[in-house]
């Protein structure tokens, strides 16, 4: 494997989305061009980074569990496109959740990869896995809700759940195929300067470094941002457009009375159709005013930015480690920047993972109202048993007594029988 001439193996330009190459970023292993930034602190990553990466951890494994919990135990009619779709968003935030615990420990050990080789390759495929798999059914849930707001009847053919599955197999084979150079190139290396074996990509040129990271940049944020902007967006315009003309339609009839809207309003949700992540409060194409209405437009205003913030701030300083790299920007900011803002930077976009679950299905309505059904459920299972352990308790314990009075009566029956003649 070819080591270009002009940059070290792992100096300020590095794998973006790799905690890895961020961790070894220190000033023995960047440019000799580099400036000696003294004056510019760095980040004591080995403390700041596992505590970071535990916090979210614990809440992600949690919310993405309960959600695959919930959604897996759906019935049939619930199997919606939605559903399909946010199910396999919480298994791939669950299997980069798994992996981050040894992260963790690859921080606390100053950037010593313990676990072996074949770890590594793992971990690093799963890191990139997640990084394309999440971000492609965010955009497929988001194009699945614009046609069901805004193309309820000419949509109900392509939402069908048969071809969400199908969907589903190829952004995961998709979401392979682009981490495939991660799980080629990643591998453990050990570095005599630090005195540790770190698990990091080495480049074959810069060539493969500009190319991995602009597919990064392009496929896993910039097209995807661009798509979800423009569904939500519509579904906006959408909604506002609904809710102006049911404002300047006038009433010209008498006020119906209470039990004539409720009987209207159940006919509604009988008619509407299930969509458990996400509550919208709209029957058909017309959505329902009121808290409803604003509902969805907290949501659709939640999503968006959601994503926005926490990928954009880590997009933002790859763009810049882009530049430095190309010669473009070299001072002491940029180069401090690099090395101590992009693990941060990091940390944040692992947090979508955390909080897709509460997004797109613990602010719903019919998630929550499964979720405590399945509790309850949980919960009588555990009395059911509990009880039975209880009552077995109980009879074995008769059972025991009833065995030592027996047991005290026959030494007593010994005692008082005489023992023969002398």
């Amino acid at each position: 494997m070819a080591i270009p001439s002009d940059r070290s193996v792992f100096n300020s330009t590095f794998s973006p989305f790799s905690t890895i190459e961020v961790s070894v970023n220190t000033t023995a292993y960047t440019n000799a061009s580099a400036p000696n930034c003294t004056d510019w602190p760095p980040v004591p990553m080995t403390t700041v980074i596992p505590s970071i990466y535990s916090v979210i951890c614990v809440l992600g494994i949690l919310a993405n569990t309960l959600a695959v919990c919930v959604l897996a135990h759906a019935s049939a009619s619930r199997r919606t496109v939605a559903n399909t779709f946010m199910l396999n968003l919480c298994v791939s935030d669950l299997l980069f959740l798994l992996s981050l615990p040894l992260w963790a420990v690859y921080y606390s050990r100053g950037y010593s990869w313990p676990f072996g080789r074949v770890a590594c390759k793992i971990c690093g495929t799963l890191h990139n896995l997640n990084l394309y798999a999440s971000i492609f059914f965010i955009t497929c849930m988001s194009m699945d809700r614009y046609l069901a707001i805004v193309h309820p009847l000419h949509s109900q053919s392509a939402r069908d759940p048969k071809r969400a599955r199908l969907t589903c197999i190829l952004v995961w084979v998709l979401a392979c195929a682009c981490s495939a150079p991660t799980l080629a190139l990643r591998d453990t290396h050990y570095l005599e300067g630090l005195g540790v074996e770190v698990c990091a990509i080495l480049y074959p040129d810069d060539y493969w470094y500009r190319t991995l990271t602009w597919m990064k940049i392009v496929l896993a944020f910039l097209l995807p941002l661009l798509v979800i902007s423009c569904c939500y967006c519509a579904i906006g315009r959408h909604l506002l457009a609904d809710t102006g003309l049911v404002r300047m339609q006038k009433p010209s009839h008498p006020m119906p009375s209470v039990k004539s809207l409720e009987s209207q309003e159940s006919h509604n949700k009988a008619d509407r159709p299930p969509t458990p992540c996400v509550s919208p409060s709209y029957s058909g194409a017309r959505p329902q005013q009121g808290r409803g209405l604003e509902r969805v437009l907290w949501t659709v205003a939640a999503v968006v930015i959601a994503f926005f913030l926490c990928w954009f701030p880590f997009h933002c300083v790859t763009f810049i480690d882009v530049l430095k790299s190309e010669g473009w920007l070299d001072s002491c900011w940029v180069t401090w920047t690099v090395n101590n803002l992009t693990p941060l930077t990091l940390c944040l976009g692992f947090t979508n993972s955390a909080i897709n679950p509460v997004l797109y299905c613990f602010i719903g309505n019919h998630f929550r109202g499964r979720l405590g059904g399945l509790c309850k459920g949980l919960s009588a299972c555990l009395k059911a048993r509990g009880e039975e352990h209880s009552q077995k308790r109980g009879s074995f314990s008769t059972r025991l007594s009833s065995f030592s009075r027996k047991l005290s009566d026959l030494k007593d029956l010994a005692i008082v029988e005489p023992s023969g003649p002398a």
